[in-house]
């Protein structure tokens, strides 16, 4: 917004100069969010606590020892989503399909997450949205913004009647991380929406699966916003005429790096949050930020072209993901557990790990696996 309001302006005023130029725009995504989320934070804490007065916000599946978190606040993921969209308003191209494709997803599945807190809260119990409510809604916002903002409608007119062609904004080419393209390009076709769908929603549950314990689940999405950030910008940046992805043989996303601004405001968010959210939480994330987050990190897997090396990015969150089904599976065929409970960090908690040794060495873990997809970059 600012960026298209205040660029013209330009000649008069040499220092918005700086608008043009993404790296500027990015930083100031980033503080921009972060500043915002930090000054809305405490005020948001205490109405959030006059509002779920009464409420547990714990769920019915967690060890015990959550017991003490009674009385936490949840609907945290409101301020991210808050600040998060008023920084990529302000500073993102709002030209860009793709900035607007990952920003409407975004705040749809904050829509479904807030639903279900507000069910929870309403009914006084932790059930909230039934489970294929939740993936019928994130599919139909998937499919919506794939029809709106990245199909190309071509109406023409032939010398008889009218007729429709349809094409796409999105590449359906899928590429594997440390494989040149030129030794692996699968060209998806029309098969590429339902695996576009996969990675979206699959994304979006397993990072609310992963937020069980404070600050576990926003460390690893802050994480990989900035591997994202990094992925987003090399892909669709040229400078003085020279491709940073023709250079490293990966998949060149034209106009990617105005996601790059989302991504840092996605950063500075999260980071805000940590500052409430960090053991012991003075409140939690709810599925409007869970929800939100996790389909934030599908969109931009799918719009970097990182829809393989998103498994390694988000590795965390997949391995919390397989540990659900895993132990789902053992029990419904055999009616044994494979783990004390699931998902997997309420294993580590029931086998005796403190709650904040888990969570930073879950950070770490996010950490080495940001890296070893980054290295992708170069490594093929």
């Amino acid at each position: 917004m600012l960026y298209l309001l205040l660029y013209p302006m330009a000649q008069r005023f040499t220092v918005l100069n700086v608008l043009r130029y993404p790296s500027f725009r990015i930083v100031a995504a980033g503080l921009t969010a972060l500043v915002l989320g930090l000054l809305l934070g405490p005020w948001f804490i205490q109405r959030m606590r006059r509002l779920q007065y009464g409420h547990s916000n714990v769920r019915e599946d967690t060890p015990d020892g959550h017991k003490k978190k009674v009385g936490t606040p949840s609907m945290g993921g409101a301020l991210i989503l808050l600040a998060l969209v008023a920084a990529t308003l302000l500073f993102a191209d709002l030209r860009s399909r793709l900035v607007w494709a990952v920003l409407l997803v975004t705040v749809g599945y904050g829509a479904v997450g807030f639903a279900d807190d507000y069910l929870k809260i309403s009914k006084r119990n932790s059930k909230g949205l039934p489970g294929r409510q939740k993936l019928l809604w994130q599919t139909v916002i998937v499919l919506v913004v794939y029809v709106v903002f990245l199909t190309d409608w071509n109406f023409q007119l032939d010398a008889t009647f009218p007729f429709l062609t349809v094409g796409s904004f999105l590449d359906t080419h899928v590429t594997l991380p440390f494989v040149p393209t030129r030794r692996f390009d699968w060209n998806m076709g029309w098969a590429y929406v339902p695996f576009m769908l996969l990675v979206v929603v699959g994304t979006s549950n397993a990072v609310n699966l992963t937020d069980g314990l404070d600050g576990l689940a926003i460390g690893p999405s802050i994480v990989s916003a900035v591997a994202f950030l990094v992925l987003s910008y090399v892909a669709g940046t040229t400078i003085a005429g020279f491709s940073l992805a023709a250079y490293l043989g990966i998949p060149p996303v034209h106009g990617s790096e105005e996601m790059a601004v989302f991504c840092a405001a996605m950063a500075g968010a999260g980071i805000a949050f940590l500052w409430f959210n960090t053991y012991p939480a003075s409140m939690f994330m709810g599925d409007v930020g869970s929800l939100a987050l996790g389909g934030a990190l599908g969109m931009l897997a799918i719009l970097t072209k990182n829809e393989v090396a998103s498994a390694i990015l988000n590795g965390v969150f997949l391995v919390e993901a397989v540990s659900v089904i895993v132990q789902v599976a053992s029990f419904r065929t055999t009616g044994k557990r494979v783990f004390r409970m699931a998902p997997i960090h309420h294993h580590f908690e029931l086998s005796g790990l403190s709650e904040p040794k888990i969570i930073v060495r879950f950070w770490i873990a996010s950490i080495m696996l940001a890296l070893v997809a980054l290295m992708s970059l170069k490594l093929r």
